[in-house]
């Protein structure tokens, strides 16, 4: 008879992320890892594929950081009441992890945000080398 927990497995964006090191919780090797996974990015992916998930709002216990952008969790059930799998294309736990590092650097929201935040930084980057903190200075002496 299998439980709850054998059908269930949890899926935490630090098992998947590339920065994180083996001590901090990545459970992938780095190479297949993604940069900064959210819960989100992970959600989509895996209801795309038809995955039955659920999203709680935990955090990982070995994160550090308390921040927004770090919590979340996802549950996806792996296997039916009779133990056979939900969807043969992920059998395990290590499957499903493998398929989220291999599908979520193709999402369109990672195209758009890599080429936004460049131009900004840049145009940002342009406007502050003007001459205005100089021309305040010369105001405040007069």
């Amino acid at each position: 008879m299998f439980h709850l927990w054998f059908r269930w497995i949890c899926i935490y964006p630090a098992y998947i992320n590339n920065k994180k090191t083996l001590a901090e919780g990545r459970r992938v090797p780095r190479d297949k890892a993604v940069d900064n996974p959210t819960f989100q990015e992970i959600r989509d992916v895996l209801s795309a594929a038809g995955m039955k998930i659920g999203v709680e709002n935990k955090l990982y216990p070995r994160e550090r950081s308390k921040e927004l952008l770090y919590r979340g969790r996802i549950r996806v059930q792996l296997k039916n009441d009779d133990g056979t799998p939900c969807n043969s294309t992920f059998p395990n736990r290590d499957s499903v992890m493998l398929y989220l590092c291999a599908t979520i650097p193709k999402l369109k929201t990672r195209a758009t945000k890599g080429g936004s935040s460049g131009d900004q930084s840049q145009q940002s980057g342009g406007g502050q080398a003007g001459g205005g903190g100089a021309k305040k200075k010369g105001k405040g002496k007069r």
